[in-house]
């Protein structure tokens, strides 16, 4: 009976001893393997996709005479989405085109005025050469009575009157010249003012198709056809998904050694861990955000806990992964950082972020352009013969 005993404890020190040396050896593996992998590593899954949404709104007045994309829809750039009755901007783009024309026809009459004032200034001094004249001859023979003192009064009278014409033609063409100075009927300022209400409102008539400023999906969509819409009411989002991003909400205690540049792995939970992201850390935040909160915290009001804050860590993705694995806006990821390279920048240097170029409705049309030179053309073309048959 001793002997079985002493067998049976003898077994369960043995067990203990392998059970223990099993733990030792795991502690030891788990010490190396912190050591040389797990140490280099920042993680948390405080992190989300986050990405550009574009929001498409209206900026002129209008009735939605049709909408041509709804949630969920994949469109291109350039692509029209929404219509807006434009009766009203036609109408206004028909009234801007008539005063361009008749602004240019005044414009070019001013320069047919001209020359009917160059010909006349010409006629007046022409009559003054020839008052001066008669005057000239007829002062020498008022000594010997030939030349009454009545008609050479009457001769010196019309110098004078002759004179004084002249001078007002002068002015009056100066002042022609002064509102024509350097400028041709196409740069004249009054019909530069009318060129430019007619690019406002073929601006405003374009302005009644809204069209896709970059590719993306549609979300947030809330126009309806027969809406009537003001500047700036939002009509739908476009989300590019080629161009999202990680924000990874890390512990104030894990950022000192994240730095920009260093290599990061990324697990969706819509993926699981079938597809890892590859990318790198493109920012520290600015703040954290409980700074950045609409009612931020007052740690100096006295009842202050302290509590762990976190900073948004943004981490650009590899596009070509991104295009074969699309992630959406708002989804859960798992994010580490791989911080054994620690000798990158904590603070981005100063640039202009990269992204889609968004379509942006401007001035420059050249069929805008080309309208505008055809009516100032065709009224210029009404003085060009007096201008050039009236210059002296």
């Amino acid at each position: 009976m001793t002997d079985s005993n002493q067998t049976s404890r003898t077994t369960r020190q043995r067990a203990f001893s392998v059970f223990g040396a099993v733990l030792a050896l795991l502690a030891v593996a788990w010490g190396l393997y912190w050591f040389m992998e797990l140490r280099h590593y920042e993680s948390t899954d405080d992190a989300y996709v986050a990405g550009d949404v574009m929001p498409l709104t209206s900026e002129a007045p209008g009735t939605v005479t049709a909408v041509h994309a709804d949630d969920t829809q994949g469109v291109d750039a350039g692509v029209v989405l929404v219509e807006l009755d434009p009766a009203d901007a036609r109408v206004a783009v028909a009234a801007a085109e008539a005063a361009l024309a008749r602004t240019a026809r005044e414009v070019a009459a001013l320069y047919a005025q001209r020359a009917v004032l160059r010909a006349e200034l010409q006629a007046r001094e022409l009559t003054l050469q020839r008052a001066r004249r008669d005057l000239a001859r007829r002062e020498p023979l008022r000594g010997d009575g030939a030349v009454s003192g009545e008609e050479l009064a009457h001769s010196s009278d019309a110098v004078a009157e002759f004179g004084a014409a002249v001078m007002a033609s002068s002015a009056q063409l100066d002042a022609l010249d002064a509102q024509l100075h350097d400028a041709t009927v196409a740069t004249h300022p009054r019909v530069l003012e009318a060129a430019a209400a007619v690019r406002s409102a073929r601006l405003a008539l374009r302005r009644t198709t809204l069209t896709a400023p970059a590719a993306g999906v549609i979300a947030k969509r809330s126009v309806q056809i027969g809406q009537r819409v003001a500047p700036g009411t939002p009509l739908l989002a476009i989300v590019s998904l080629r161009e999202v991003w990680i924000d990874a909400n890390f512990k104030e205690v894990q950022l000192g050694r994240l730095r920009i540049g260093q290599p990061v792995r990324v697990r969706a939970d819509v993926y699981g861990s079938a597809v890892t992201f590859h990318g790198r850390v493109a920012g520290l935040g600015a703040g954290s955000g409980s700074a950045f909160a609409l009612l931020p915290s007052q740690n100096a009001s006295g009842n202050w806990i302290k509590i762990v804050q976190r900073l948004p860590v943004r981490i650009a993705l590899d596009p070509k992964e991104l295009e074969a694995h699309p992630l959406r806006i708002g989804l859960s990821t798992t994010v580490e950082v791989d911080v054994a390279d620690g000798s990158g920048p904590v603070v981005a240097a100063a640039g202009v972020r990269s992204s889609a170029a968004a379509r942006i409705q401007t001035l420059e049309d050249p069929a805008t352009e080309a309208r505008i030179q055809q009516i100032v053309a065709a009224q210029a073309r009404i003085a060009a013969p007096r201008e050039k048959h009236g210059a002296p």
